[in-house]
């Protein structure tokens, strides 16, 4: 059967950085056992602070979203009334810690009175935390920060965003999928902006790789009282909130 040849417009210089030490060290292949050994525990230094750091937070809802939007962008303004929404639930609000709509959904959080956490990228570009964070914690590695801003929410609220935020929401939506975690709700916000993904998505179910029960893991709206109202129903009454452990002297956690 004949197919559509699809033309790509000519490469242009790129204006990304050059890759760092780390992104050369993982396209160089195989090195010495004792490199990879260091690098093994730096990766573990990671986690292991994380998981320290955030034990103590409360239970979380994560607000993923574009680091570019303005704070006189209307998603800014939506994002900003979700995280005192969110807040306003009983959850701590927990974002990437950058600028754009994750500023706005902790600056709404903190506004509420509500507790907001950051998990910050180090990039050569645009990931500055945002001045609105109760607790912030650097990442060097991609896949440990999307472990913590996962393990430690009961829902997931995304805004618009564009690439980061694509790897997030498939992360969250992959994991509920093959039952790797429970089915926290997982909320797309901005109905205009996400109606090509929406229609790319029943594509698929056409195709059949995904199963049309898939598309129930996605609530999409506008509304923030919707938003509110589907995870109150499935993540504060099915899963409950979880009593927050105090930290130990024991572990020297106080």
């Amino acid at each position: 059967m004949p197919t559509e040849t699809i033309h790509l417009p000519p490469k242009q210089s790129s204006h990304l950085p050059k890759p760092n030490g780390d992104e050369k060290f993982f396209l160089e292949g195989p090195h010495p056992r004792r490199t990879e050994l260091w690098m093994l525990l730096r990766i573990f230094r990671e986690f292991f602070r994380g998981f320290r750091r955030l034990h103590f937070v409360g239970p979380c809802v994560t607000i993923f979203g574009s680091a570019r939007f303005k704070d006189d962008h209307p998603y800014y303004a939506l994002a900003r009334e979700v995280g005192a929404a969110i807040s306003q639930l009983g959850f701590t609000v927990m974002t990437g810690g950058g600028p754009g709509i994750m500023e706005a959904a902790n600056r709404g959080a903190k506004e509420a009175g509500g507790y907001t956490i950051g998990c910050n990228i180090t990039l050569p570009f645009e990931q500055e935390p945002n001045p609105y964070l109760d607790e912030m914690m650097e990442f060097r590695y991609f896949f440990v920060r999307k472990t913590m801003l996962i393990k430690y929410s009961y829902a997931f609220v995304v805004l618009p965003g564009g690439l980061g935020t694509m790897d997030e929401l498939f992360e969250s939506l992959t994991l509920i999928q093959t039952k790797k975690i429970r089915q926290f709700p997982v909320v797309l916000m901005g109905v205009d902006y996400y109606a090509p993904l929406i229609n790319f998505l029943e594509s698929m179910v056409t195709a059949g790789t995904i199963s049309r029960s898939d598309l129930d893991m996605l609530l999409v709206t506008d509304s923030i009282e919707e938003a509110m109202a589907h995870i109150e129903k499935f993540a504060v009454q099915r899963f409950k909130l979880k009593r927050v452990p105090k930290p130990t002297w024991v572990f020297g956690e106080r």
